[in-house]
């Protein structure tokens, strides 16, 4: 894969060192069946790549739930209506905003609720926000109502105070969303996981982190997908590399909660 060569020496690296690296996928926004999505549950068939989708419970089509019955294919939950619910002039936020606490709270329970009914033990009761995005009162209260984690994008020193030693994040988003969505660049993205990797390998970021891939499925055109292929394969082909699945990661994670709690 042309522009690959630094993504291989940092993985090397870390085989020089003795060490592996867990990674994790996340796509964002599933609702119902759509080729995009079937497109995106081949991928990770191919790689034989776990796959955790964050879906929206209170979008969700019940054909949804036959759609991804797949081993590999886990569910998290992303918010519960994708709702901008911010004050004015304020950064979108669904998972806070300008309403009480006990309001959100109440959404959050109620779409774990469904989707633990949907998906059984795929059902890890993790928090995706909307836009990535939780504020810290919120994100200190998902214990207390049955959440075993949260997800957002970043290293996880740098999240919202309250999200705490529970929070396991994205860190490679195959899209930019600044002027419109749209691929972010083969070689940019290659360049940019080789960056993180490091950052992690030398302790500059948090090294226990899994690193986390981030797709939108609904929001790919064949560039992304010839990518997605490709890093898959890359990483999958790889010792340094290994595939993680997001409930174990969770259970690992969260303090004093388990996902298998769902």
């Amino acid at each position: 894969m042309q522009g690959a060569d630094a993504l291989l020496r940092e993985l090397d690296r870390w085989v020089a060192d003795g060490r592996t690296v867990a990674v994790w996928w996340r796509d964002d926004d599933a609702t119902q069946p759509t080729p995009a999505l079937a497109q995106l549950v081949a991928a990770a068939q191919r790689c034989h790549a776990p796959l955790a989708l964050a879906v929206i419970p209170a979008l969700m089509s019940d054909a949804l739930i036959p759609a991804v019955d797949d081993p590999l294919v886990s569910v998290l939950q992303h918010g519960f209506a994708h709702q901008n619910h911010a004050a004015a002039g304020e950064r979108a936020v669904e998972c806070g905003g300008d309403r009480l606490a006990t309001a959100v709270l109440d959404e959050l329970t109620a779409g774990r609720a469904r989707l633990a009914a949907a998906f059984g033990s795929r059902f890890c009761p993790v928090m995706v926000p909307p836009w990535n995005r939780i504020e810290p009162a919120i994100a200190m209260a998902l214990p207390d109502h049955g959440f075993v984690g949260v997800s957002v994008f970043g290293p996880r020193s740098a999240n919202p105070a309250g999200a705490g030693s529970f929070a396991i994040n994205a860190h490679l988003d195959l899209l930019t969303w600044k002027g419109g969505v749209r691929f972010a660049g083969h070689d940019k993205l290659l360049r940019l996981c080789a960056e993180r990797l490091a950052d992690r390998r030398c302790g500059r970021i948090d090294p226990d982190e899994p690193f986390g891939l981030l797709t939108h499925h609904l929001d790919h055109d064949g560039e992304t997908w010839a990518f997605l292929d490709d890093i898959l394969g890359l990483l999958a082909a790889h010792p340094a590399v290994r595939w993680a699945e997001a409930g174990a990661l969770f259970d690992d994670a969260a303090p004093g909660v388990k996902a298998n709690q769902r």
